[in-house]
């Protein structure tokens, strides 16, 4: 949620209504969308290139890291998927249509600011690796968040100025004057975070001591995410709102302003709306009235106790319960093993397909993963007779049909789709986990179109990416080239790399090896950050990937990780694969990236096979070589040996020089696409 100008508008006041924190030995309720947000935007980090997620994680870490130096003991509350009633479908579609506006200015050069699409994921992964306590909420957060902490006694973490709202008994810190990368110490021994804390007693003071119980309606008539009528203009017109003696930027303000202080001269909420309804036509009074009191209910106690979750790792959603949800759905959602995608696609059978720094003249990234949501959504089917009431958005003559909120050029588009119907024993969602380790990876492999005998020589922890690779490669729509493969892979190598550097058992030789290919490319990644000019095609392969991975990730939560989930953190570096793109355009060969390493040539090898068979054949041609056969026979007398001298040249590039058939199987690669290209 949200008020408008609400948060602007205390900031500008905050000698009045904050006071100074040092913030130590307690408990904190930290808003965890607001956090992961708040760190991806103010940490200096890489947004156009589909996201540096080991620097993220970094950041993510040193943040939590200062926490535990003060001992301040956090618990982070994630949303889960859109609300029940759907109310904010309206604000949701806003969002993602300014998102495609950011995202396209990001792509041009310009500024902006969107969220990779795995940031969510790695927060998580971050979370767990830190043991950091967190739950998921079934739906928005916030009620929950205020309730867990009253019941605490603690202060919240958010940037959400509905927490202004809310009767906090300890207050709010709003995130950006939460100075953790500036910790103090107290006589040498106490550490603290300089913070500011909102109270809400001396912003009622400061508006003639008005009653906290009025604030929820004037959230709901100044506008907010979940309620924001086209009629309330009519009473903000009619009622001459008193601006009083403050001082204020905008119109925005002017609002805030104008309602506060008209506001504080009624004793209660009901008086207040009383006088509201007075300036608005009579046919339109009860369903306003009927609105406005719903929407109100927002900032009252959650009947949620996520106390328990963190007591009993349990937890009771009467939203949740009333839908009859398996049991393993619900504890799965609330650890954030199963993904708020999951539950808008099982609750309202609608699905919000977030934008990337992309080509926007293309069509969207998410294309390319489609088949594997089918997939996901036919597991989904028959999760609750219950459930029927809340699907609304759905076609009533296509009971397979789901639909899908994403981008059209630079707009959205509300797409609907059907599920792949699948055989009974895996439509019974309560049934799902019970399937064998085998027909769950069999289902799964069978989604991505990849054999499992090709992932016997890949890493466990490397098996989800590359059999999601080989599923990207097979799709035509992904335009991938060579060099686009090549770097996915050698970005694969980090983690591998920084294994190999932190074992204390590891030869000094070996690991010299791996410090200097992991330095190069930390350098690599670094020349890429200096203002190189975003390549829109290989930025839109490369976002096509990372749907796949996202929507892999998925099925494999929800199948119970029948393959073992990937550290993400340092999987993919956008900046080191835009950079590694660049050289090996330019003139570096994988063999020669490698030459120090041989630990990491040897697993680049293993993924390099098994990821090869699966590609088009005409991305090993050596550049230049036209798949047009009308070129090929217009230059057939002159190409040939020209083509063979550009082979010889290339193949270190696309093989590492361990195989000595490697330039033979390029000649036999290049027969073969002429072949098919004749028949």
């Amino acid at each position: 949620m949200g008020i408008r100008g609400l948060m602007s508008f205390v900031e500008d006041h905050s000698n009045e209504f904050f006071t100074g924190l040092k913030l130590r030995d307690t408990k904190i309720v930290i808003d965890g969308y607001a956090l992961f947000h708040r760190l991806c935007f103010t940490s200096n980090l890489e947004l156009r290139c589909g996201g540096d997620y080991d620097s993220f994680a970094d950041v993510v870490q040193k943040f939590f890291e200062s926490l535990f130096a003060c001992n301040i003991c956090p618990y982070v509350i994630l949303d889960g998927g859109c609300d029940i009633s759907d109310k904010k479908l309206a604000t949701i579609k806003d969002r993602a249509r300014e998102k495609i506006q950011m995202a396209h200015s990001l792509s041009v050069g310009g500024s902006g600011y969107v969220c990779p699409l795995l940031i969510r994921e790695v927060f998580i992964q971050v979370l767990i690796k830190l043991q950091v306590p967190f739950v998921q909420c079934f739906s928005e957060a916030d009620r929950d968040i205020m309730t867990l902490a009253n019941h605490w006694n603690c202060p919240v973490l958010s940037s959400d100025s509905d927490f202004c709202i809310f009767d906090l008994k300890t207050g709010f810190c709003p995130l950006n004057s939460f100075q953790w990368r500036n910790m103090n110490t107290i006589k040498d021994t106490q550490n603290y975070i300089p913070a500011k804390c909102f109270s809400l007693d001396a912003f009622c003071h400061h508006f003639s001591n008005m009653n906290k119980a009025l604030l929820p309606l004037f959230a709901v008539l100044c506008g907010n995410d979940h309620i924001n009528l086209p009629i309330m203009e009519t009473f903000l017109s009619k009622a001459r709102l008193p601006l009083g003696a403050t001082s204020s930027k905008g119109r925005r303000h002017h609002r805030v302003l104008g309602l506060l202080n008209w506001l504080s001269h009624f004793a209660n909420p009901t008086e207040a709306l009383d006088n509201v309804l007075k300036y608005l036509p009579k046919k339109d009074r009860e369903n306003v009235k009927e609105l406005l009191c719903c929407s109100m209910e927002e900032y009252q106690q959650s009947q949620v106790k996520l106390q328990d979750f963190f007591q009993y790792g349990t937890y009771v959603c009467p939203d949740a319960l009333n839908l009859g949800l398996p049991e393993w759905v619900l504890v799965a959602l609330a650890k954030g093993q199963l993904s708020p995608f999951i539950s808008d696609a099982l609750v309202l059978k609608r699905t919000i397909l977030h934008t990337q720094v992309e080509n926007m003249q293309q069509p969207n990234a998410h294309r390319l993963s489609r088949p594997i949501r089918q997939i996901i959504y036919g597991l989904l089917l028959n999760a609750s007779p219950h459930l029927e009431k809340t699907s609304r958005n759905v076609l009533p003559s296509r009971p397979l049909a789901f639909s899908e909120v994403e981008r059209i050029n630079k707009n959205i588009k509300t797409s609907i789709i059907d599920a792949v119907e699948l055989p009974k024993d895996h439509s019974d969602l309560s049934k799902l986990t019970e399937l064998s380790l085998r027909r769950r990876q069999m289902l799964l492999l069978e989604t991505l179109k990849v054999k499992h005998t090709i992932l016997e020589p890949i890493p466990a922890s490397l098996k989800l990416p590359i059999a999601v690779s080989c599923y990207w490669l097979q799709h035509t729509e992904s335009k991938a080239k060579l060099h686009h493969l090549q770097s996915l892979l050698l970005a694969m190598l980090v983690g591998p790399l920084m294994t190999i550097i932190n074992s204390p058992g590891k030869e000094e030789l070996q690991e010299d090896g791996a410090k200097m290919l992991y330095e190069e490319f930390q350098r690599v990644k670094a020349q890429t950050r200096l203002g190189t000019r975003l390549d829109l095609d290989t930025a839109h392969v490369f976002c096509q990937w990372q749907s796949c991975l996202q929507m892999g990730l998925y099925l494999n939560q929800l199948l119970s990780t029948p393959l073992p989930e990937p550290d993400l953190t340092r999987l993919y570096s956008g900046s080191l694969v835009h950079g590694l793109c660049q050289q090996l355009l330019a003139s570096t060969s994988v063999e020669s990236l490698l030459s120090t390493c041989p630990e990491a040539k040897q697993l680049y090898e293993h993924l390099f096979n098994a990821t090869r068979s699966y590609a088009p054949a005409e991305i090993f041609l050596p550049k230049g070589k036209s798949n047009s056969k009308k070129k090929r026979q217009k230059k057939q007398d002159t190409s040939c040996s020209k083509n063979r001298g550009r082979t010889t040249a290339h193949s270190k590039c696309w093989y590492e020089g361990s195989n000595r058939f490697g330039l033979l199987m390029v000649e036999n690669l290049e027969q073969h696409s002429e072949a098919s290209d004749v028949e």
